[in-house]
């Protein structure tokens, strides 16, 4: 089986922090250099996603089990589990079925419900860029705006592009696969799976990924579950607001 790419930081407890869709492990080395005072830090690649392997099968329980065999080969337990977003959701998947490995959850901006089937527009925009390579970011930057007219969502997603070639780009994400099976991303956390530890959900003010409604299924299947709203946020709320968002998670810790 193959293994997941990592970037490791510091010493210290265990803290594995999983990104969202289309996301990677660079987007949290800023946060990551910090926390590294006190965790050891693993910023994870998905399957899929980074510098991470591709492959044809995408669901919760695969992510499930590559993260199962990352902490195998590593010897890691107990340890601290981070996800945003899709990886926030896998977050839950994990501690819920390895709850003896898990000494604390956080999830950022995601509830375990299931989702309506989203950004295929943005995945279309992806998709032209790959069936057509750019030879400038900035050339990419012009094409993608066709599809996703927000600045800072398309720098966050051209983060994703690499040089293979003096005149061509390409996007590390596997985009045919991601945007075939992006309903595995929606589905929600089944009803059985449940975990006791001490967990914190975080959700943007502005985002509407964790409502009031969905706070009673969160404490079902979280009994000792903290949740918190980070301001002048919304769904990239650990880059929208950064310091908020670190001083919950010190907070939530005891660092």
């Amino acid at each position: 089986m193959t293994l997941l790419h990592t970037q490791i930081f510091g010493n210290g407890s265990p803290l594995l922090v999983l990104h969202g869709l289309l996301g990677m492990s660079d987007n949290w080395k800023t946060h990551a250099k910090a926390w590294a005072t006190h965790f050891e830090v693993h910023l994870l690649d998905l399957r899929n996603h980074g510098r991470s392997f591709h492959s044809e099968q995408f669901s919760y329980p695969d992510m499930v089990a590559d993260l199962e065999h990352y902490i195998t080969q590593h010897g890691l337990q107990p340890f601290v589990l981070l996800g945003h977003s899709m990886g926030g959701k896998l977050a839950m998947w994990y501690a819920a079925s390895y709850p003896h490995l898990v000494q604390k959850l956080i999830v950022a901006d995601m509830a375990p419900r299931a989702y309506p089937v989203q950004h295929h527009i943005i995945l279309e925009g992806l998709m032209e860029l790959h069936l057509d390579n750019p030879s400038t970011r900035q050339e990419a930057d012009s094409r993608l705006q066709a599809y996703v007219s927000d600045g800072s969502t398309r720098q966050c997603l051209l983060k994703n592009l690499m040089r293979i070639a003096p005149d061509r780009l390409s996007l590390r994400p596997n985009i045919p696969v991601l945007k075939e099976l992006i309903g595995e991303v929606m589905m929600a956390l089944p009803s059985d799976l449940s975990y006791d530890g001490p967990s914190l959900f975080l959700r943007g003010a502005y985002s509407d990924y964790v409502l009031p409604e969905d706070h009673p299924t969160i404490y079902h299947q979280f009994p000792k579950a903290q949740i918190h709203t980070i301001a002048r946020a919304g769904h990239w709320l650990h880059a929208e607001n950064p310091v908020d968002f670190a001083k919950k998670f010190q907070e939530f810790l005891g660092v």
